[in-house]
C-alpha cells in the first residue's frame, strides 16, 4: 500500500556534514546526519536552535547519496590565551592584557565534501508544511556550515510510494547535474533498513550543548525505481 513522503533534493558546492567534533579536528560524514536535516527543515519552518523541534525528532529519514563529492580539507590557525595565565577573565582582551600577550597558537582542521548531490525521502506527519516551508524557508538554509549554501532550490514535493526506493526515484534533479546523476547504477541509501551497520552521532540529545548520541543506521546499495525527475 502506498505511503505519503516528501522528497527533495540538496546540493551544494561545499558540504560540511557533522561528525564527531574535537577542537582540533572537525570531521564530515559523506552524507547529512539525521540532526542536520532536522535542523534544515526547522530552520525552513522558523524554528530556532534553542526552539521546540519534537515535532521533527520523529521523522524518519532516508538519504541517497548520488555524489559524495570530493574531499576537502581547510586548515585554520587559531590563538588562545593559556588557561594557567589568567583565571576567569570578563573578556578576551582582558585576558590577553593580563597574559603579557603570551598567547597560544594552535591549527584546527575543517573537513568538507566539494560538489555533493543528495537526495531525501521523509516520512512521518506534516509533510505538507515542511515541503512548503522548504519553497519559502524562513531562515536561510545551508548544508553543514553558514559557509556551506545550497547550489539550487531543493524541489519538494509530497508523493505516493510503495518503498523509499520509489519514492526516491521521483527527486527532481537539478538540470545541470542531468548528466552526471547515473541512474543506471546503484545507489548508496542510508536510513534504518540495510545490510551494512554503522554507528553516527546525529541523534540531539542537548541542542544548547551541542551533544549527541550515537545511532545504528543501514547502509545498502540499491537500483531506484522509476526515473529521477530532472
Amino acid at each position: 500500500m502506498a505511503s505519503p513522503y516528501l522528497v527533495f533534493s540538496l546540493s551544494a558546492s561545499l558540504g560540511s556534514m557533522g561528525e564527531l567534533a574535537g577542537h582540533e579536528r572537525r570531521g564530515s560524514l559523506l552524507w547529512p546526519g539525521h540532526s542536520a536535516l532536522i535542523g534544515l527543515m526547522g530552520a525552513a519552518l522558523g524554528i530556532r536552535r534553542d526552539g521546540d523541534f519534537s515535532g521533527l525528532d520523529s521523522l524518519k529519514i532516508d538519504v541517497a547519496v548520488f555524489d559524495s563529492g570530493t574531499a576537502l580539507r581547510d586548515f585554520h590557525t587559531i590563538q588562545s590565551v593559556p588557561a594557567a595565565a589568567v583565571k576567569k577573565p570578563n573578556s578576551r582582551p582582558e585576558a590577553i592584557r593580563k597574559a603579557g600577550g603570551r598567547l597560544t597558537t594552535s591549527i584546527t582542521l575543517r573537513d568538507y565534501r566539494a560538489g555533493v548531490f543528495y537526495g531525501v525521502a521523509v516520512q512521518g506527519e506534516g509533510l505538507e508544511e515542511i515541503a512548503a516551508a522548504l519553497r519559502k524557508p524562513h531562515f536561510t538554509l545551508y548544508l553543514g556550515r553558514k559557509s556551506c549554501p545550497l547550489s539550487s532550490p531543493l524541489n519538494p514535493q509530497v508523493v505516493q510510494a510503495d518503498t523509499v526506493e520509489e519514492a526516491l526515484g521521483q527527486v527532481k534533479v537539478p538540470f545541470w547535474l542531468s548528466r552526471h546523476v547515473d541512474l543506471s547504477e546503484k545507489v548508496m541509501v542510508v536510513g534504518e533498513q540495510g545490510s551494512q551497520r554503522d554507528y553516527v552521532h546525529d541523534v540531539p540529545l542537548d541542542r544548547q550543548r551541542w551533544h549527541f548520541a550515537a545511532r545504528d543506521v543501514g547502509i545498502r546499495h540499491v537500483e531506484l525505481p522509476g526515473k529521477t525527475m530532472k
